[in-house]
This record gives C-alpha cells, structure tokens and sequence, in this order.
C-alpha cells in the first residue's frame, strides 16, 4: 500500500495577509484546514500512513492532527530546520519511511479531486520512476508545460512560453518509485519541478503522465483559495454551517460561504461569499461580504466587512 509525503513547509508569501500567523495549509477551505482536505483524498485512495513535510509555524499542525487516529490513519512529520525545497522536503521526509511501496508526493498549495487510485494504479503498471498528475487547461501561457508521447511518458518540461505546444501542466501530485527519492541529496535545497524530473526525462528515466481534468486549484492567492472555498460549498448548496456552530434563524448567509467549528452567529448578521473560521463571534446585523474571518475573531455588533482579512488586532484589505 502507498505511502504518502504532504509538502506543507511553504511560507505563503502569495497568501499575505491570510498567512501573518497561519501556515497556508491550516488556512479553512470549506469549513476544514486545506491539509484535512488532502488527508481525506489520501484516505479514499487507501493511503494510512503519511508523514507532514513541515518548516514555517510547524509547531500549529501537530495540536490539530495528532497522530492522525481521528482520521483512521496514522500521521508522521518530518521538520526542516531550513527550507529545502519541494525535492529536499521529500527527502527529508522519505527518512521517516522504511517502505518499498509506491509514495505519494501531495503539494499543499493544491486542492484537486482527481482519481489519485488510477494514477497510483498506472505507475505501478508502468513500473515507473515517476508519474505526475497532469491537467489541461484553456489557457497553458501562465505555466509550465508537460508534453507527452503516444505512450504517455513525460517527454519534456518546458518554461512558460508565448505558444505553448500543449496545455498539459503539471497538477502538482506526484507518485514515486523509492528508488528515485535516493537520487535527491539529503540536506539541499533542491526542486523537483525545475531540476529532478527534467533531469530524470533526460537521463531516459521512466517519467509518465497521469492525465485527468477533474477539479483542480492552485490555492496560492488570497482570492483563489476564496473562491475555491466557494466553489467547494456550492456543490451541496449556498453555504456551509460545520458541526458545533450556532447560527441565528435570522442571520443571512449567501454566496457559498462557510462557518467552521465552534463559531456564533448572531441575529441578523449578513454573510456573503465569505470564510469564517472556528471559535468566531459574529456580531448582530453584522455585514461581512468577500472576506476571511480569522479563528477566534469577535466581530461587532452592526459593523459592515468587505474584501478583507480580520483578526482581533485588525483588518487588513485583501489584494
């Protein structure tokens, strides 16, 4: 059974201000952290043991997933005292894993809902060294891009370009061979994108591509892990209330919004396209529209919010 790494050491400079005092996977999506998202698709593709590759505010994922039983799983880390990169945070991680299986490589700054069992299931067929999840999309100028042969073997990755010769990109999930991982030296800042795998296609290595264009968000930006929160809620409707809150009858929420854990809604209060995290208060005949309610925030009675980032010491506009 596969193994899985979960890359969440990034500082989230992109995500500025959500991430001040906050790592970007601990950041709510949909009423969750946006690792609980990730564990969840590692769990559905019979994944059980993963290991949390963690630098900035590590010390903030260890309270909320423990040793991973709440999830029926179990959860190591692995802690760079240095950022090293995605290929030095795998192989930093791949030291806490002593397995011959298939290991999972899964980028925190990615929500996707591809079938990651049948890109699991056609690497081991291939018995190859590395098969990444690829996507296509309308528009490939703004990434990179991973053409592939008839076969579906990576044949290059090329830099953003002005005519790309494919819309496949690179999804950002990665299924290993182990073999591989002990090419990566240990303890350097290495990249897997932009240095191990165009090295590995050059060296004639079996690097294939798993394409599907299932959903899929790079949540890098304030506004794309907004929208992707949205996105996520519609799917079951308008908004999403997560066990533990109290909303008032009377209080208006809208525009996919959600409302984790432990959060108080007073009467009145008006909601729209927002994130409010666990353990808020919301005051009566609030108004909080396009913005991101930061765990544990009081908001007061009456006050109007819009395209922010909010906490008890301020509000910061979202860019």
């Amino acid at each position: 059974m596969a193994t899985a790494i979960l890359l969440v050491g990034g500082f989230g400079t992109r995500l500025m201000p959500l991430t001040k005092n906050t790592p970007k996977p601990m950041l709510t999506v949909a009423g969750i952290p946006v690792t609980e998202h990730q564990l969840n698709m590692a769990k559905a593709a019979g994944i059980t043991h993963i290991v949390l590759a963690t630098s900035y505010l590590s010390e903030l994922f260890t309270p909320y997933f423990g040793d991973g039983s709440k999830w029926g799983m179990k959860i190591e880390y692995a802690v760079e005292k240095t950022p090293l990169g995605t290929g030095g945070a795998i192989r930093n991680a791949a030291k806490v894993i002593n397995s011959s299986e298939s290991i999972v490589i899964l980028n925190g700054d990615v929500l996707s809902s591809h079938n990651l069992t049948e890109q699991i299931r056609q690497h081991e067929a291939n018995n190859a060294d590395v098969t990444l999840h690829l996507t296509q999309v309308e528009d490939a100028r703004a990434y990179g891009c991973v053409p592939t042969d008839s076969k579906g073997r990576v044949t290059a990755f090329l830099e953003k370009m002005e005519n790309p010769v494919t819309n496949q990109i690179n999804a950002g999930c990665y299924v290993f061979n182990p073999r591989v991982l002990e090419s990566i030296p240990l303890d350097t800042v290495v990249s897997v994108e932009r240095e191990t795998f165009p090295l590995l296609v050059k060296n004639g290595a079996d690097v294939y591509g798993y394409v599907e264009n299932s959903y899929w968000v790079d949540i890098g930006t304030p506004q794309a892990l907004m929208k992707a929160s949205a996105e996520i809620v519609k799917r079951n409707g308008d908004f999403l209330i997560m066990p533990g809150s109290n909303v008032d009858p009377s209080a208006h929420l809208t525009g996919g919004s959600s409302i984790a854990p432990g959060t108080q809604i007073a009467a009145g209060a008006h909601i729209q396209s927002s994130i409010i995290e666990s353990d808020c208060a919301i005051g009566k005949d609030a108004q909080i529209i396009n913005s991101f309610i930061s765990r544990g925030t009081k908001v007061a009675a009456g006050v109007k919010i819009e395209s922010s980032y909010v906490t008890n010491q301020e509000i910061v506009s979202i860019p």
